[in-house]
């Protein structure tokens, strides 16, 4: 973390990188952020040469939330409530957003036998295809074949027929230039910053939050390892 700043806003970023002058930000050469139009409007703004890069993490938590979206709709359809310990997709409500090559025997069983308990639940299996087709081609190794997989979720997606994947295609060709610069910028993502920030929000809520903020951002620097003497 560079500093500790309040508010998550497009204009408390642009303030931010207005004040680190423009020593800083004419070396700023690749931008990662989380789709927020509030924030691409102040790295436009403020890092002009800058290339923005929509970062994985981000998208594929998007993806997988609309697969969950969809699992909820299909409960409340079918059994009038979108979550409860019984029924066949409150089931395998996790195994939906694992990495399929990561699933178990069982796992795979699961979510086999939840799909097939009902022929409206292939409208779940459908969105799940496509949000792992989008993941997949952020592990493709070759970063040409990555982006043809990128391109090919990019125009198939917004005419998907589940109202929640066709939405997230369309978010997706909004970003277009952004999304696919990841594969053109030799994969750059804001991973380290979110690995800290994990660190950070452990434990923010191991010590039931800080009132002081002058000890908060110590407390933050000693445990990310950015205190020195």
């Amino acid at each position: 973390m560079l500093d500790l700043v309040p508010g998550r806003s497009g204009a408390v970023l642009a303030d931010w990188l207005t004040g680190r002058g423009e020593g800083f930000t004419s070396g700023v050469e690749i931008a990662a952020l989380d789709p927020f139009h509030g924030y691409k409007r102040a790295i436009d703004d403020e890092l002009e040469d800058a290339t923005a890069v929509l970062d994985a993490f981000h998208v594929v938590k998007l993806a997988l939330g609309a697969v969950d979206e969809v699992r909820r709709r299909l409960q409340q359809q079918i059994c009038g409530h979108r979550g409860r310990n019984v029924g066949p997709l409150y089931g395998i409500r996790t195994v939906i957003r694992c990495d399929p090559a990561r699933l178990t025997e069982r796992q795979w069983r699961r979510f086999n036998d939840a799909v097939a308990a009902d022929p409206r639940h292939e409208e779940l299996f459908i969105a799940w295809q496509g949000a792992h087709e989008l993941r997949q081609a952020y592990h493709h190794k070759n970063l040409e074949t990555g982006r043809s997989a990128a391109e090919k979720v990019l125009a198939t997606l917004p005419s998907c027929p589940i109202p929640e994947i066709a939405r997230l295609g369309r978010a997706l060709r909004k970003w277009k230039d952004s999304f696919l610069a990841y594969w053109t910028t030799d994969r750059s993502n804001n991973g380290g910053t979110e690995a800290i920030n994990g660190l950070i929000e452990l434990n923010r809520r191991l010590a039931r939050g800080y009132r002081n903020r002058d000890n908060y951002r110590l407390r933050m620097l000693l445990i990310a390892g950015g205190l020195r003497t």
